[in-house]
């Protein structure tokens, strides 16, 4: 009989409560804001597309001056390439279109470069063209 005593006593003790995680109320919570890193300023590891063009630039002048037309185009539309959006670019490819005597070649790429033109000098020079 005391067997069954003892057994029945460990049946109905009441279980022991599971531990629960103690969780942080939000007062407890510290926020630290990260820390900042000084940032360097961007630096491009290749040349500037205007470094890259501009000597095209002379060069095409120098083969338009010999009378090349075709050899300064050529290194215009090499320029063009590098910098699409250069309006001296254009100007320079009207230019020799015009001195080609290709009023209509001339026309139409002076109107072009004139979407990409910011002074007023390059504007004018290109409007010149469109006249």
């Amino acid at each position: 009989l005391s067997i069954v005593v003892m057994l029945s006593a460990c049946a109905t003790q009441p279980e022991s409560p599971v531990p629960v995680p103690e969780t942080k109320k939000p007062q407890d919570t510290v926020i630290v804001p990260p820390k900042k890193v000084p940032e360097e300023p961007f630096r491009s590891t290749t040349p500037s597309a205007s470094a890259a063009w501009k000597p095209l630039l002379a060069q095409a002048q120098q083969a338009s001056d010999r009378g090349d037309y075709e050899q300064a185009l050529a290194l215009l539309e090499r320029a063009q390439r590098i910098d699409p959006d250069s309006a001296e670019v254009y100007l320079g490819m009207a230019r020799t279109h015009q001195a080609r005597g290709d009023a209509a070649q001339a026309k139409a790429t002076a109107e072009r470069g004139l979407l990409y033109c910011s002074g007023s000098i390059q504007c004018d020079a290109l409007r010149a063209y469109i006249r």
